[in-house]
């Protein structure tokens, strides 16, 4: 009933997931950075399709993290049954994607309400980037020097956003995330006066579209549209190399106004849903 897509299925899977640009960000930056064959690559992605042959009318993923994406809009329920199956032995930490499909998975895999630390459905933004003012404002990459303030800012967001954790392991996981921020090519920190007061990262970039996410004030600068400015600016110096459209999720009613005050509009909604640990689909919670 389905298949594993093999690097010779690329082009006919980006058609397919194309024509949900917006909600298929996650699977289309993976497989654009990462392939479709055996990876390393942390952002490597194991993808299976419906139906075995002719046109993809579905998609699943699954990286070695144990996050889990799917696009399948008209699957019969027996697909996610059958993905679900599949995947069955393998840790499951995430699952994201369109509401409907998204919860439909969900139930194949036998995941309970207890299971999910979060699992909420988050309004999901577009923005032509053709229209938009300049920005003012000063951001660059992260630097060495500002490790130690990303691993507290990472920790802080995960709590923000309820998709980390509060115990040491979450604050090892804060500080490895900082680690491997200093090399990431997107990731822009707000600068004023010297000092980085925000940032925020696209998590998937295909072709001329980007997908904002990482976006955080600390605590005692908010209120002063700082997610906002920096975000803009972001989007500006990606407009200059190219970029078109940019697509995010809000995760709270602030956030939501913040990039509504850019110009973003409101296009229907995307889930996040986190587990409170890894675990194998249908395992006692």
């Amino acid at each position: 009933m389905i298949r594993r897509a093999l690097p010779g299925d690329a082009a006919a899977l980006e058609r397919s997931l194309s024509q949900h640009a917006e909600t298929s960000m996650f699977l289309r930056g993976n497989i654009a950075v990462a392939g479709l064959g055996d990876s390393s690559h942390p952002y490597a992605t194991t993808v299976h399709v419906w139906p075995e042959s002719g046109p993809i009318r579905a998609a699943f993923g699954r990286t070695a993290l144990g996050y889990v994406m799917c696009q399948a809009p008209d699957a019969p329920a027996e697909v996610f049954r059958a993905y679900a199956g599949t995947i069955a032995d393998q840790p499951v930490a995430a699952v994201t994607g369109p509401p409907d499909a998204s919860a439909r998975l969900i139930d194949a895999m036998g995941l309970g309400v207890e299971t999910f630390r979060l699992n909420h459905v988050e309004p999901l933004y577009r923005l032509d980037l053709a229209a938009m003012a300049e920005s003012p404002d000063h951001i660059r990459p992260p630097r060495p020097e500002d490790m130690d303030l990303l691993a507290d800012w990472f920790f802080d967001y995960g709590v923000d956003t309820g998709i980390g954790g509060t115990d040491a392991a979450a604050r090892k996981e804060a500080r490895a995330r900082a680690e491997r921020s200093i090399d990431r090519p997107a990731l822009r920190l707000l600068i004023e006066g010297g000092t980085p007061a925000a940032m925020t990262d696209f998590n998937a970039e295909v072709a001329d579209i980007v997908q904002i996410g990482g976006v955080f004030v600390p605590r005692a600068l908010r209120n002063a549209a700082r997610g906002r400015r920096v975000v803009h600016a972001q989007l500006c110096e990606a407009r200059a190399r190219g970029i078109r459209t940019a697509v995010l999720f809000a995760n709270n009613p602030a956030a939501a106004r913040a990039y509504e005050a850019i110009g973003f509009e409101h296009i229907g909604g995307y889930r996040v849903a986190v587990l409170h640990h890894p675990q194998t689909a249908g395992a006692p919670a």
